[in-house]
């Protein structure tokens, strides 16, 4: 499961803001995807993306009719999901480095809600995990104004499959919003919350401004001149994971041939 804004559709460097994280969702091993969009951006979405089909992925789409809360994801795809546990990942954020989906898949393992943390040097600017004398989740605290912890909460979050049935019961915050906070201290209160501190060699890039979207842009543009490598190819990792076959890839790649993605992705052929 997936939650994307309108922002998606903005390019990062050359491809389009949705690509990324889908990529991240498609290296921990998922497939079934629901988009929830707004209602005015939901025909471009599938205009570029269709049913997922060509990238070996299954893609649902659903409205949230106004912004009223992370939490309200739940609530929204409780049919999609059914019985099933779920990855949710924020349409803005981005996540890139080595071992990435390895390190997604191992930690979702035997978790029943698991929440992925970043070390910034402004916590104040964050929801922020607090821990224990033990080193165990203790609270978790939106923005705080003397923070104890710089371990900053991403924007990528794994629940059971009674996440919908704990997002109902949600009371509405000050802002009128269903907050994902709300969602987490369920979990933590029932001991049943475990976090991963998202290593050194991952970048993980929150671009919900237009400065994180320019400086998200110039870090991809700078990875991928020196590397001749591409961050966030979904049809790439499709290919790697055995999802779309050579001859696949190849009709992508010569759709595309125009431009320096499609060369690209006719050089993986």
């Amino acid at each position: 499961m997936t939650k994307v804004t309108s922002k998606q559709l903005l390019p990062v460097y050359d491809k389009p803001m949705i690509y990324y994280p889908l990529s991240t969702l498609m290296l921990a091993g998922v497939q079934d995807v629901l988009i929830i969009t707004t209602p005015q951006d939901q025909a471009a979405f599938k205009e570029l993306l269709g049913d997922g089909r060509r990238f070996g992925i299954h893609l649902q789409y659903q409205i949230q009719p106004k912004p009223e809360g992370l939490a309200q994801a739940f609530i929204i795809g409780e049919k999609f999901l059914g019985t099933d546990s779920c990855l949710m990942i924020l349409g803005d954020n981005i996540f890139h480095g080595v071992g990435l989906g390895a390190q997604l898949r191992n930690s979702m393992t035997h978790a029943s809600a698991h929440i992925f943390t970043y070390e910034v040097n402004n916590p104040s600017q964050y929801g922020i995990l607090e821990l224990d004398s033990n080193g165990e989740p203790a609270s978790i605290i939106e923005k705080p104004m003397a923070p104890k912890s710089n371990l900053a909460i991403t924007g990528l979050y794994y629940f059971d499959n009674r996440v919908s049935d704990f997002a109902k019961k949600v009371i509405p915050s000050s802002r009128g919003e269903l907050e994902i906070t709300s969602i987490l201290n369920v979990y933590l209160q029932e001991g049943s919350l475990t976090f991963t501190n998202l290593s050194r060699g991952v970048a993980w890039l929150d671009t919900g401004t237009i400065k994180d979207l320019h400086d998200a842009g110039s870090y991809i543009r700078i990875i991928e001149e020196r590397t001749s490598l591409k961050i966030g190819s979904i049809e790439e990792i499709a290919f790697r994971n055995g999802w779309i076959s050579k001859s696949d890839l190849s009709t992508i790649a010569k759709g595309l041939s125009k431009s320096e993605y499609g060369r690209y992705l006719e050089s993986l052929v």
